[in-house]
């Protein structure tokens, strides 16, 4: 029995995928769970509609992601911050990071998709990688620099 699945099913298949079951499995438990509906002419055609507008979705949210991937790259961020014996006091964190490049270009940078390689403790350049969507990673140089 054909059916259009609703929800992801465990060994079965994802969201709107159309497959093949059987029908003592479909009437007794994907059926009246709600988790799949039965494949018919109308069901499968909403599915394929609604799994091209998501696909859609997904592609104009890449293309977004990777025009403020060009936009992040371009800057370049330099934070000065009291030192002593070339030490600092405190470090630069991902919640300044983001607060300068949101202050810069009218962004919304969330600071928890931002990882720095590693600790800024001492004066000179560092890259941070931002997560602006899923395989698109922006990398920002920061210029730490002595008050």
């Amino acid at each position: 029995m054909k059916v259009v699945l609703l929800e992801n099913v465990k060994k079965v298949g994802k969201k709107l995928d159309i497959v093949e079951v059987s029908e003592g499995y479909a009437k007794n438990y994907l059926l009246p769970r709600k988790l799949a509906k039965e494949a018919n002419n109308q069901a499968i055609s909403e599915a394929t509609g609604q799994k091209s507008a998501i696909a859609f979705k997904k592609q104009t949210a890449k293309e977004e992601a990777l025009m403020i991937k060009a936009k992040v790259e371009s800057f370049n961020l330099i934070f000065k911050l009291k030192a002593q014996n070339g030490k600092f006091f405190g470090s630069v964190t991902s919640k300044e990071i983001a607060e300068e490049i949101n202050k810069l270009s009218k962004l919304q940078i969330d600071k928890k998709k931002i990882e720095l390689d590693e600790n800024v403790k001492r004066p000179g350049v560092y890259n941070a990688k931002i997560k602006l969507y899923e395989g698109v990673l922006a990398n920002v140089k920061i210029n730490v620099q002595e008050e």
